[in-house]
């Protein structure tokens, strides 16, 4: 069994990265409405300015002392949160994944918050591939998509890797654009999983260390980040994530080296 590829998409050539959206069938236009309709509401609603620390500090304890009691069913309530946060792109998402460390602790929210981002992820990657189809890819065109596109294309998972350990494109962009270019949906998923393990890891630590900050009113520090020791190693895992294309890059012109070799005759 030959080993699979993770670096080359499914369809290599452009025309052939997604499949167009011919005609809007009335499926595609329902399932578009009422992702629309769900958006509206919940920002009509107003739901997403709990998603704040202003909201948690004010009820910290009563969620936390709701979460003690229900154990189980306050875990699931996070995870869906947090994939409602993921796929309608609400503000607070890191807001949360500090809160799910100050709740769950630094593994446990780490793994809840990760399961909830990467099924949040994946729903919009989904959504944007099998809906919105290649018509839509000229709505997100431009020079920061394009960069995009040329990255995907040629190293798919190391690329995608890259960019969710380091944050160079916003996040719901690096969710579309893998879909529009044809990124297999399983190296879409790990390369999420693994990119958004070390951040948000992190953030859940900020959260688990979060009572003193509390009780002192202040806030915590979210450009932590950005410290040399933490942006440090970050910047570490993205170059070994590299390490790949450079390879490939490597071995192709070795082999073109070869193949210029070849070309002689052998023998006398």
């Amino acid at each position: 069994m030959e080993p699979i590829d993770l670096g080359k998409t499914d369809a290599a050539p452009a025309e052939q990265a997604t499949k167009p959206a011919v005609g809007w069938p009335w499926g595609r236009l329902l399932v578009l409405g009422l992702f629309l309709a769900l958006v509206a509401g919940i920002f009509a609603s107003g739901v997403h300015h709990q998603l704040s620390f202003a909201a948690f500090a004010e009820n910290h304890e009563a969620i936390q002392s709701w979460v003690d009691r229900h154990g189980v069913l306050a875990i699931g309530l996070f995870i869906l949160l947090y994939f409602v946060a993921v796929t309608f792109s609400l503000p607070g998402a890191l807001w949360m994944t500090i809160i799910g460390g100050y709740v769950f602790g630094t593994l446990a929210g780490t793994i809840y918050v990760v399961l909830g981002a990467t099924l949040g992820a994946t729903a919009i990657f989904l959504l944007a591939r099998y809906v919105l189809g290649d018509g839509w890819k000229d709505k997100v065109s431009g020079k920061m998509a394009r960069r995009m596109e040329r990255g995907f294309r040629s190293h798919a998972f190391s690329y995608l890797l890259v960019l969710r350990l380091i944050p160079l494109f916003p996040f719901w962009l690096v969710n579309l654009v893998p879909a529009f270019v044809g990124v297999p949906t399983r190296t879409y998923v790990l390369g999420t999983v693994l990119g958004i393990i070390p951040g948000t890891a992190v953030y859940a630590s900020v959260g688990n260390g979060l009572g003193a900050v509390l009780e002192a009113g202040g806030r915590p520090d979210l450009s932590l980040i950005f410290d040399p020791a933490v942006f440090g190693p970050l910047l570490g895992l993205a170059a070994l994530a590299l390490l790949p294309v450079a390879y490939k890059s490597f071995k192709g012109a070795q082999k073109k080296e070869d193949g210029d070799d070849d070309i002689l005759p052998l023998g006398g």
